[in-house]
């Protein structure tokens, strides 16, 4: 047991690898920024501050979104998604068949409208839990994930139901971080290379930034892209390359609201929280059952019938 104890530590601490690489870089980067090149490169004040100013604002909800997703644990489904001792007992004993049999009378009460590829209910043998709908097992965490996007090595974390909303502003951050320092930079990179400005410490942190800003952006803008596209489609990672399977059978917009409520559902119902790395995602029937779009039409229809009777009575 002592060896595997000391590889699951030694590979814990290798994980935290790309989340230091990270840090590393924002550091150069922000020495490079402020000291090389506002402090030592521009002579105008009024654009040094200006500079220094947005400059700050991008970094701070840059580092306060990332370490948000770093740090906010993933959410794990409920006791009542927990078989009763005796279900469990029972169920390591039976076959496969009979298992079944015992899983689906468990679920009968879950809210739980997803099933496996074979139409059977979803169980975790690791977690020994009913898999919630959009739920998944981390083998990384060592857990079953509410909502599992992927799991993220740059954050050394999963990115799912507690943290999503933390990992798409991250990426827009991180984005915007990267894009205005090569804009800023890019006129004095030019006059760097063109020898417009003399040699100086200076000249190596100045070109090496542009280019490592310019890279990142180009990397970041296509993943970027993809979840807001996932975000709009009120879809995972994991449901864009394998459609949920409903009971009657797979649907890949089995959880899209429409594009308002997809939304909403991330970010919340309050727009001016939206940019802020605080939780405000809601989830309109509780954090393990998520509206589908069936839901939604039920829905419309109630609120279409309220409507016409307030009218009526009017």
């Amino acid at each position: 047991m002592a060896p595997h104890h000391v590889l699951k530590c030694c590979q814990r601490s290798l994980a935290w690898i790309p989340v230091i690489f990270i840090n590393l870089v924002v550091g150069w980067s922000y020495y490079a920024y402020v000291v090389e090149l506002c402090i030592f490169t521009i002579p105008n004040n009024a654009e040094k501050i200006s500079y220094l100013v947005v400059f700050h604002l991008f970094f701070i909800m840059f580092i306060w979104s990332y370490w948000k997703t770093i740090c906010s644990r993933p959410a794990s489904p409920s006791k009542e998604f927990c078989l009763a001792k005796v279900e469990k007992e029972q169920y390591e004993k039976e076959q496969p068949d009979a298992q079944q049999d015992i899983l689906k009378k468990a679920a009968v009460g879950l809210p739980v409208y997803t099933r496996t590829g074979t139409g059977a209910v979803r169980y975790c043998d690791h977690c020994q839990v009913i898999k919630p709908d959009r739920c998944h097992h981390c083998s990384t965490c060592d857990m079953c994930v509410l909502k599992m996007d992927h799991h993220c090595p740059w954050v050394n974390n999963c990115v799912g139901f507690s943290n999503y909303k933390f990992f798409v502003l991250f990426l827009a951050y991180s984005m915007l971080y990267c894009v205005f320092i090569a804009a800023t930079v890019l006129q004095y990179f030019i006059k760097f290379w063109t020898n417009q400005l003399p040699d100086t410490h200076a000249k190596f942190h100045v070109l090496f930034l542009f280019f490592v800003a310019a890279m990142f952006f180009i990397s970041i803008l296509s993943l970027f892209s993809y979840h807001l596209w996932l975000v709009g489609k009120n879809r995972t990672t994991i449901e864009a390359f394998r459609a949920p399977v409903f009971r009657n059978g797979p649907d890949k917009n089995g959880f899209s609201l429409g594009f308002s409520r997809n939304v909403v559902e991330v970010f919340g119902d309050q727009k001016k929280y939206w940019m802020f790395p605080i939780y405000t995602s809601i989830v309109i029937l509780g954090n393990t059952n998520y509206p589908t779009e069936v839901y939604s039409v039920i829905t419309d229809c109630i609120w279409a019938n309220k409507t016409a009777r307030i009218k009526s009575n009017i």
